[in-house]
């Protein structure tokens, strides 16, 4: 669900700021607007709510995408400029939040302070995943499909990562949801990036209400639960 999530933020993403023509600095305001109401929403909840949550993070995603092309592209930084200060401003989040709280954890989510660095973390991590997204498949030269293969093989290790070592749960956990983002940014371009250009050059307003349908489905038919201590 996360990577159809991260999909969806780079086709919703390029949908306003290029298919309506927004631009990026227009739709990362609004996007930013959605992301804070969500958030808010989310740190009131009194409870997990599994649509609240995934909506919160599809916000996280499609801000994700039209900052990292602001950052980029409007900027003038490039995606390498882009990705180094993205993943600086990531590692900052997580310093912080670990000095202040004692935890990067989400088993110690359990108070508006934690919940604020998590949700913040999430937001680099998702806007840095782009910006590595497109490094990878753009300036690397290795295209959508072999971006794609190169991120999906990253998550495989962290799976393996989980299932047969003893590394840090909390490391595993990071490293995986923020390998999700590059591979759903390249993902994303694949779909609806034009045919000479190696995407498949689908409607970005189609793939993201399929996108977004899938998303659904995975909340009305996958039980979720709150994380608990041990878990």
């Amino acid at each position: 669900m996360k990577i159809v999530a991260t999909t969806l933020g780079e086709t919703g993403g390029d949908a306003l700021s290029m298919s309506m023509d927004l631009g990026y600095l227009v739709s990362t305001a609004i996007f930013a607007a959605i992301f804070a109401g969500a958030v808010a929403c989310q740190i009131c909840a009194g409870r997990f709510r599994p649509a609240l949550y995934w909506t919160t993070i599809v916000a996280t995603t499609t801000l994700g995408t039209t900052l990292a092309d602001f950052t980029d592209r409007s900027l003038g930084i490039g995606y390498a400029g882009g990705t180094t200060l993205l993943a600086l401003l990531l590692l900052a989040s997580l310093f912080i939040w670990n000095r202040s709280l004692g935890s990067v954890s989400i088993q110690s989510i359990d108070s508006a302070a934690a919940e604020t660095f998590y949700w913040t973390t999430i937001m680099f991590s998702q806007t840095l995943g782009t910006a590595l997204g497109d490094w990878t498949a753009d300036t690397a030269g290795l295209g959508y499909v072999g971006a794609a293969i190169i991120f999906g093989a990253a998550l495989a290790v962290v799976v393996a990562g989980y299932y047969w070592t003893n590394i840090s749960r909390t490391a595993l956990f990071w490293s995986a949801f923020i390998l999700t983002r590059p591979l759903g940014a390249v993902v994303g371009d694949f779909l609806d990036k034009p045919l000479s250009a190696g995407g498949l050059a689908l409607s970005r307003y189609s793939a993201s209400a399929v996108l977004t349908l899938l998303i659904v489905a995975g909340i009305l038919l996958v039980p979720q639960k709150a994380a608990s201590k041990g878990h």
